[in-house]
Parts: C-alpha cells; sequence; structure tokens
C-alpha cells in the first residue's frame, strides 16, 4: 500500500471517505472501519456536514464499540460550510465547528482540520486565530483546505503560521482539468483553460498533499463513469489494464490518480466494505507511463 508523509506522520494514499457512512447501519459502520484498519487503511475523512453530524457519531460510536486505539486511527474533518445558507471561516465557527466534531467522533483531537470550501470573506488573522487555539488546546494537530486556489492559500498564509498540510480537490481521469491546462497549455482548446490557477503545481511546490474526492466522477456531481455508455473507450481500457494487474477498474482508476507525482491520496466514497478493499489495490500498484498516458486519453483529453 502506497503511503505519504503527512504532518510529520506516514499515512496511506487511500483515505477512507465517511461521507455515506450513516446509509450503512451500526453492524454495517462496524464493519467498514474494522476491514479498512484491517487492511492499514486508518486514515479516515470527515466533515462537520456530512449526515448533518451524524457521520461522524457513527464513527465514534462504532470505533468506542470496535475498542480500537485513538492512536491507530488518524481522524481528518472539515468546517466552514453551514448548508444552504454560507459559508463561514469565522474564528467563532471553526472553534464551535470542532468541539461539536470532537464530541460526535468521541475523541479529545483531531489528526488534522481542512476549511471546507472557501469562504470568500474569510479574514486571515480570525483564521489564524481559531488555529493557533485550537493548537495549543492540543484539540487539532495539522490543518488544510479545501478546494482553494492557490492565491487563496497565499492569502490565508499571510497569518495563519502553521502548515497548510492538505488541499482537498476534485481529481479523477474523467475530471483533469487540472492535467488538462498543462497539457494544453499555450493552446486555444477548451482543455487548455487554466480553472484551478494551476493548483496541482503550486501543491507540489508546497508539499501539500492533494486529496482527490470524487475520484471516480464526471463533471460536477453528474455521475460515475464506471461503466457508464459515455466513457465507453475510458471503461475498457481501465479493464484492459486491470487485467493485467489482477486488480478491477476502480482500483486502476485509483491508481491513475496516485500515479501522478504530486503528493497525492484518493478519497473513497463507500460504505461497502468490498468496495472499499477493491479500491484499495489501487494503492498497491504503480502505474507505467503508457498505461497513464493512455487512460488520460481514453477519458477524452488530447496530447496535442
Amino acid at each position: 500500500m502506497k503511503h505519504i508523509s503527512f504532518a510529520g506522520r506516514e499515512v496511506p494514499a487511500i483515505i477512507v471517505g465517511c461521507m455515506r457512512l450513516n446509509a450503512a447501519d451500526s453492524a454495517g459502520q462496524r464493519r467498514l472501519i474494522s476491514a479498512a484498519v484491517e487492511r492499514g487503511l486508518n486514515f479516515f475523512d470527515h466533515a462537520d456536514i456530512y449526515g448533518r453530524g451524524e457521520c461522524e457519531t457513527a464513527f465514534g460510536n462504532a470505533a468506542v464499540d470496535l475498542k480500537i486505539p485513538r492512536k491507530k486511527l488518524f481522524i481528518q474533518t472539515k468546517c466552514g460550510i453551514v448548508p444552504g445558507k454560507m459559508y463561514d471561516f469565522s474564528e467563532k465557527h471553526i472553534i464551535e465547528s470542532v468541539e461539536g466534531s470532537l464530541k460526535r467522533l468521541r475523541t479529545d483531537y483531531v489528526d488534522s482540520l481542512l476549511l471546507h470550501r472557501p469562504d470568500v470573506l474569510f479574514e486571515p488573522e480570525e483564521v489564524a486565530a481559531a488555529f493557533d487555539k485550537l493548537e495549543r488546546a492540543g484539540k487539532v494537530r495539522a490543518f488544510g483546505v479545501s478546494n482553494m486556489a492557490p492565491c487563496q492559500i497565499d492569502l490565508l498564509k499571510t497569518a495563519v503560521r502553521q502548515p497548510i498540510a492538505a488541499n482537498q480537490l476534485q481529481f479523477s481521469a474523467a475530471h483533469a482539468g487540472m492535467i488538462s491546462c498543462n497539457v494544453e497549455l499555450n493552446m486555444t482548446t477548451p482543455g487548455a483553460v487554466a480553472r484551478d490557477g494551476y493548483v496541482l503545481e503550486y501543491c507540489r511546490l508546497h508539499d501539500i498533499a492533494v486529496q482527490a474526492w470524487s475520484p471516480f466522477r464526471y463533471g460536477f456531481f453528474e455521475g460515475v463513469f464506471l461503466d457508464d455508455a459515455k466513457y465507453q473507450k475510458l471503461n475498457d481500457v481501465l479493464a484492459e489494464i486491470g487485467a493485467n494487474y489482477g486488480v478491477s477498474k476502480a482500483a486502476v482508476a485509483a491508481a491513475w490518480i496516485l500515479r501522478h507525482p504530486a503528493k497525492t491520496q484518493v478519497i473513497t466514497g463507500t460504505a461497502n466494505p468490498a468496495h472499499l478493499l477493491d479500491i484499495a489495490a489501487g494503492g498497491d500498484i504503480r502505474l507505467s507511463r503508457e498505461e497513464w498516458y493512455k487512460i488520460y486519453t481514453a477519458a477524452g483529453y488530447m496530447l496535442p
């Protein structure tokens, strides 16, 4: 299993996303967490809004029931979204959100806290004050962001003194504008448009982990490309390469993300233990350069 260095700790490149944890019953939740930990997948990603807090509660109860030592788990959560109303990076909201997450997760601290989608009204000094208080109290050990452009991170860093450990970004073989803007640089093609401010290169330059969310989707929650007729060529190539390695198409799609030389991680989004382990196999293989580009072009991207 591929690992990366994250905030001074070695962690799996496959992250167990807990957004749908409340879709399973309590027994299913325990099975998922147990299967993950047994496979060495001890990095769990949460957010205060997932299931309106139910997912964090389910995880906290399951981890306690399973008697998993806290030090064996890497727990990450996110805050900053007030569903249907606004984004809020105020000092008060960040601290209150973390306090709520800790209570639901039944833990004294989280290993990582990410700011969830940019609050365009944020004041760097307020965020810094919240981070400092949480760090001094031992309630958060590392900090990061989600869906942030390079200039937004730079603005945040004018006051925040802690390293930015991660940036969660939508990234998949069928959602690869962060790649195409470089491949098609200086062209007038649609893929040449840098919609993300060259964030992938920025994260590489600043040792920020890129945590890929929706690794099997295209568009903004438009659909899953696996077994979708609109992506027949991509599915054929994933199946062909998967057969060579003895893994599924999902595993190959995950391996495609992990093959990029940025510090990449893949966030799964399943509550099914079998599917989780199936995806995790992608962390055990390293695609060749030829295989990587074959998947890229099969997804509909061009090589000038």
